[in-house]
């Protein structure tokens, strides 16, 4: 459904402060940039803003590519079989040029997350890996953060539905509304201050973290003992990050992380997820994997397990993890109790970890490394990159340095260290 401005039931004045962050702090978009949008139609009153926001900060070009939830129902219940194995490659081809030309990126958030989970999950796990293939080109100057780019939510009234099936319509898409604004950190009348002091602390916590040079995390809680390695030259992020082409972005609004590249051979041990996992429109939940040289050797789910499989079959690097990121349990969104089923929101609730592709910007000189050098870092290499929670107020993580010294980094699911 799109709606108009008249039938928004929220402050307006915040959906325009949230797409000046997401221009400003989130894109730090360019004076003559090329910027390319991708939004479902339900989030239209928000594009729109984020469009004017744009130019109003000088953008070039804006070229928004929409896509809508009843016309995706229609592919999964009208088309042929062989539908489900092709995939738009010349239209990511198109936008892999954009980003060489030095085109920024936005993806816009607002559809129900859970729009294909009555679909053949045959089908969707086919469109998936197809389209993971077809994206390819243009994922690799997003993941080598070649450029600068943003993902972003509005309060979609289906997603709202979804979240607060109890409530109204209205009360639901306004209850949604107030929790990505305040996740989103846009509240007050400067929300870009607000963000430079949210960076700021962020920045401490990465920088801490780089000092200490870790060799591997270990965490222990209910069905957790597991040892993560990590890779070769690893560098700690979060918060605002310098892209390859000079500009400073902050690539998730919201976000609460600070992360890493792990070396994807060297995972040992059980670990538990703390809260479930909404993929490609499935719930999957009771996540239980062991990791044995890196690699996720025995899976399993109390819900959604075929699904979870799957994921790990879609490639070799699949069952393998390419970022680990540390979340206090007192974050926000964590604080809100809310399950958003929508990773953006979820993975800053809690510490994580993703199955698949690595950021080669987690590499001290990561910018100058090939693939090749990446991988032989421990870089980890997959058409796919899926986060799942981990962390909660009964684990804690150890440090441990290359002498086998252990630093104490979290403590039932707080910062152990006091910066």
């Amino acid at each position: 459904m799109i709606q108009d401005d008249a039938d928004l039931p929220f402050d307006l004045a915040k959906l325009d402060r949230l797409a000046e962050v997401a221009v400003k702090v989130g894109l730090g978009l360019q004076e003559g940039q090329d910027l390319v949008v991708t939004a479902p139609t339900t989030a239209l009153p928000f594009l729109r803003r984020v469009v004017a926001q744009a130019y109003r900060a000088g953008a070039g070009l804006v070229t928004p590519i929409l896509s809508d939830a009843e016309i995706t129902l229609a592919r999964y219940r009208e088309a042929k079989d062989e539908s489900f194995d092709k995939a738009p490659g010349w239209l990511y081809k198109g936008m892999a040029e954009a980003f060489e030309a030095g085109a920024a990126r936005m993806a816009i958030v607002a559809d129900d997350p859970m729009l294909l989970a009555d679909e053949d999950p045959g089908k969707v796990s086919r469109a998936g890996r197809a389209n993971s293939a077809a994206y390819q080109p243009a994922l690799a100057k997003i993941a080598g953060f070649d450029i600068n780019w943003n993902i972003a939510a509005y309060p979609g009234l289906d997603w709202a539905r979804r979240m607060f099936p109890d409530l109204a319509a209205e009360e639901a898409q306004a209850k949604l509304a107030e929790a990505i604004f305040a996740a989103s950190r846009i509240e007050n009348n400067d929300p870009v201050a607000e963000w430079a002091k949210h960076n700021g602390a962020l920045k401490a916590r990465w920088t801490w973290l780089n000092e200490q040079r870790f060799d591997a995390l270990h965490y222990t809680g209910p069905g957790t003992d597991f040892t993560l390695g990590l890779a070769e030259d690893h560098k700690w992020k979060g918060g605002a990050s310098e892209a390859k082409n000079g500009v400073i972005c902050n690539p998730n609004i919201p976000t609460e992380e600070v992360f890493t590249t792990p070396d994807r051979n060297r995972a040992e041990g059980w670990v538990r997820a703390t809260k479930p996992l909404s993929h490609m429109g499935a719930i999957i939940e009771g996540i239980e994997v062991r990791f044995e040289g890196g690699r996720i050797v025995e899976a399993k789910a109390t819900r959604g397990e075929a699904v979870f499989k799957e994921l790990i079959a879609t490639d070799e690097g699949a069952s393998r993890l390419g970022e680990v990121a540390l979340v206090p349990h007192s974050s926000p969104i964590s604080a809100s109790g809310l399950l958003y089923y929508n990773t953006l929101f979820d993975e800053n609730a809690s510490c994580h970890i993703a199955q698949g592709q690595c950021y080669s910007d987690c590499f001290l000189d990561g910018a100058k490394l090939s693939k090749e050098e990446i991988a032989a870092k421990g870089g980890n290499s997959s058409l796919i990159h899926v986060d799942w929670m981990i962390g909660s107020s009964e684990v804690d993580i150890d440090g441990i340095k290359a002498d086998g010294s252990r630093v104490p980094v979290m403590r039932g699911g707080e910062w152990a260290h006091r910066l």
